[in-house]
């Protein structure tokens, strides 16, 4: 008995040690690529809060509300016309990767194909069916939601090709084309734009051009990866049927589920421009691009991890699964919290930013940032469900939370104005997030770790909301008191993290500067 004991601890220890090293590398390869990835998302960030500045700048509440309205269409039908395919990009090729490298290739020709079908079928439906929604004579919303369905299937391509580099795992290109190049290129066109003609048209087609020009780049990277990874054995271009049944079954709710999160995101802009007017729609618009801007972790993270779900789950890791879930849904509470606390507290400092007719929205601004952070409690639990095969779920969610939201807007919109919208915005995000929660929970057996993300969240609420408060209280609404508060809080914010490092599990960032 003492010897087969013995015999058998050894090969315990070595799992154990395998186990326990597998997690650090994942923690390292999060902190990793997830520097990168948020580096990316910054700078889209960045650059995205200078285009709506750009946007409202120049073109004012009723210009904007127009721009905001057309690019918002523009995005939910891209949503669909891209098929699910940069989804399905994500989910399967790193799974081919690891199968049979010959299929890489026919793959993505399938992804592309399907994809350009779909979206030349859209965008021609687009252009018959936009003066029925938006009729009258020489309608500006209708005019530019025809210029910009041009633009449709390269968007496809271009999103599509951005997510098989993702999902080859070149962060770093996928970063520069999708991060960097669009978001840098649409300022300085839209300025452009904007001060040679004043045309909400023009206006709008300087926005979409970059999503053209970068398809052909981001086309040419894509090849070259593929070409690396045969090796001089090229695979077959075309796609076996139980390759393309196979895309087709993951895809087909992965597209309902990506339009009607875009159309979750817009419905509300685009319901102001017909039931109240393009002002309405431009400063509700201008208030949610600030939400859309400061989600810079939660994408840089699900960039990482998604792939990484999707190969762990692959291989039946399921701890390795939870421990990394756990450990991304913290760093996004602690890291991406901070920027909502002050925009919740100084939210008619930062609109100001956008013009004086701006300002009105304050509250919708101060009642998103609360909300979008109450949702981060969830992490990535939406990248999780999807990477496990899901997806049919996930379409199934967003029809719930996309029937919420519109009858909610229709009911509280005529009595609380644009306010009311974004706390139906705030409460169907917050019934998004739980149901996946509930899915993942019962399919994987993985929770949402509410005792270990409080904790973070708790800090942040410390350590930048009381600072933020007094100073609001103390300063007002001004940009000195904001600015305050950033730096005072900063300052405790970072005190606190290094002083609980280990129970934010901040080691793989500690060893990732190690390295460095």
């Amino acid at each position: 008995m003492s010897s087969d004991n013995q015999s058998v601890r050894p090969g315990d220890a070595v799992s154990d040690a395998d186990t326990r090293a597998g997690r650090t590398d994942d923690k390292r390869e999060l902190a990793r690529g997830g520097g990168l990835s948020f580096f990316g998302s910054a700078s889209s960030a960045l650059l995205g809060f200078l285009l709506t500045v750009v946007i409202t700048r120049l073109m004012g509440a009723d210009g904007a509300g127009v721009v905001f309205q057309a690019t918002g269409v523009f995005a939910v039908v891209l949503a669909f016309a891209k098929v699910g395919m940069d989804s399905t990009a994500v989910y399967l090729l790193p799974r081919v990767r690891l199968d049979d490298v010959g299929r890489i290739r026919s793959t993505i020709m399938a992804f592309v194909v399907i994809a350009v079908l779909v979206s030349t079928i859209l965008a021609v439906a687009l252009q018959f069916i936009s003066p029925l929604l938006w009729p009258g004579p020489d309608n500006p919303v209708s005019d530019t939601v025809r210029a910009l369905a041009v633009f449709i299937p390269a968007g496809a391509v271009m999103l599509i090709a951005a997510a098989i580099l993702r999902a080859l795992g070149s962060v770093r290109e996928y970063v520069l084309v999708n991060n960097i190049a669009i978001p840098a290129l649409r300022p300085p066109l839209v300025a452009v734009a904007a001060v040679a003609t004043g045309s909400v048209v023009v206006v709008s087609v300087a926005w979409a051009l970059p999503l053209a020009l970068m398809m052909v780049v981001a086309a040419v990277m894509v090849s070259g990866h593929v070409t690396r990874l045969e090796g001089g054995d090229r695979g077959r271009s075309l796609p076996s049927r139980m390759q393309v049944r196979e895309i087709i079954s993951f895809a087909t709710p992965r597209t309902a589920s990506a339009g009607l999160e875009q159309a979750i995101i817009w419905v509300d802009v685009l319901l102001f421009g017909w039931l109240l007017s393009d002002q309405a729609a431009g400063i509700y618009g201008g208030a949610a691009r600030f939400i859309q801007a400061g989600l810079v972790v939660d994408a840089a993270l699900r960039v990482v991890v998604s792939p990484r779900f999707s190969s762990l789950l692959h291989q039946e890791k399921k701890e390795a699964v939870r421990e990394l879930y756990i450990t991304a849904t913290i760093w996004l509470v602690l890291i991406a919290s901070p920027i909502y606390v002050l925009l919740a507290v100084f939210s008619p400092v930062f609109l100001d930013l956008l013009g004086p007719d701006f300002r009105d929205g304050s509250m919708v601004l101060s009642i998103l940032a609360v909300g979008i952070t109450v949702t981060f409690l969830a992490g990535n639990i939406h990248s999780l469900l999807i990477m496990s095969g899901r997806s049919g779920w996930a379409a199934i969610n967003k029809v719930v939370v996309l029937v919420i939201n519109i009858v909610g807007n229709l009911l509280l919109v005529p009595v609380w104005g644009i306010e009311g919208a974004a706390v139906v915005w705030a409460v169907s995000m917050l019934i998004d997030a739980l149901l996946a929660a509930v899915e993942v929970s019962y399919f994987l057996g993985i929770r949402v770790p509410l005792a270990q993300v409080l904790r973070p969240l708790g800090l942040v609420v410390v350590t930048w909301g009381i600072p933020a408060g007094l100073s609001s209280m103390l300063g007002g609404q001004t940009l000195g008191a904001a600015v305050l508060a950033a730096v005072v809080g900063g300052v405790l914010y970072l005190a606190a993290c290094w002083y609980w490092r280990g129970t934010l599990r901040l080691e793989g960032l500690r060893s990732l500067l190690r390295s460095r």
